[in-house]
């Protein structure tokens, strides 16, 4: 297992330090005219299930350049719960853009990422060449739509389970916990059997007061401060390339994916067809094309 103190001091990292005085992590590996910052998901996950990003970016002269947002596992994590703001994550995506001296960048985000990177791309797109959302919908009801219309295809008395658990607050029940896993998390979080270390460990490293703050406990009980997030409305004056990525059995609604397109003018849509929220795994080689194929045709004018 990889020690936090490990990624800390491992190549390639560096250290931004933040208006309010806090650091976060950042590594740059790989290496080449075309660069690529990270916004993992969560709120409060790690940059660790990303790392196979690496393995498909760096052998085409792509240099990744991964990063930990504040409260996250390898950066500072304070207990000022009045920092988990929406506003405060974009500012802080663009202090650390500053600080490494990026511009005419790509920026990648995956779920909660994704809805930074939107975010970021509405205020700061004169900064990016191109913009990946990967399993992100244009709003929290969207999500909130799709994820339960998902849960309704269960045998009911599952479905009544999981709600009573959840009307009772007893939402750290074992019982309840494993239906999240056999019936969420396994079917439309990864459908590897095994799950692969990076994101065991990104689940493991979770930040939940991070979560909690601005999710709530869990997919199905969402209760902070990102409830009323829309974007439907603005997602046109995004106007540089956009790849919208997403995985067939996502948490992410298909249509959503293509409501999205049909929206953001310079925008592809690919949908992995044996992937789920985490694609990157349970359909490496169709993420990895999409990836690439993306940044190509957006080198050579063709998006």
């Amino acid at each position: 297992m990889i020690t936090r103190q490990e990624k800390q001091t491992a190549t390639g990292v560096q250290w931004v330090t933040l208006d309010n005085g806090h650091e976060v992590w950042t590594r740059r590996v790989g290496s080449g005219p075309i660069k690529v910052l990270t916004l993992h998901g969560g709120p409060g996950c790690t940059h660790e299930y990303l790392e196979c990003l690496e393995d498909f970016l760096v052998p085409e002269d792509i240099e990744v350049i991964f990063y930990d947002q504040l409260g996250s596992w390898c950066s500072d994590q304070p207990e000022d719960e009045s920092l988990w703001t929406l506003e405060r994550f974009v500012e802080e995506i663009e202090q650390v853009r500053v600080a490494l001296e990026l511009d005419d960048f790509y920026l990648f985000g995956h779920s909660c990422g994704g809805l930074w990177a939107i975010e970021y791309a509405l205020k700061y797109q004169a900064h990016l060449k191109g913009l990946i959302l990967s399993s992100i919908t244009g709003s929290i009801q969207s999500y909130m739509t799709h994820i339960n219309h998902l849960r309704e295809q269960l045998p009911l008395d599952t479905v009544q389970k999981m709600k009573q658990y959840e009307e009772t607050d007893d939402l750290e029940n074992e019982e309840y916990q494993a239906l999240l896993m056999e019936h969420l998390y396994r079917q439309h979080i990864c459908r590897l059997a095994e799950w692969p270390d990076p994101l065991n460990r990104a689940f493991d490293h979770m930040n939940d007061k991070v979560y909690n703050t601005m999710q709530g406990n869990n997919e199905f009980v969402f209760t902070g401060n990102l409830l009323g997030w829309d974007r439907w409305n603005e997602l046109a004056s995004i106007r540089v390339a956009t790849l919208i990525l997403a995985g067939r059995y996502d948490t992410m609604a298909p249509e959503d994916q293509r409501q999205m397109r049909s929206i953001i003018p310079h925008s592809r849509l690919v949908i992995c067809e044996n992937g789920s929220h985490c694609a990157m795994w349970d359909d490496p080689e169709n993420y990895r094309q999409a990836l690439v194929g993306f940044f190509k045709d957006v080198e050579k004018g063709n998006l």
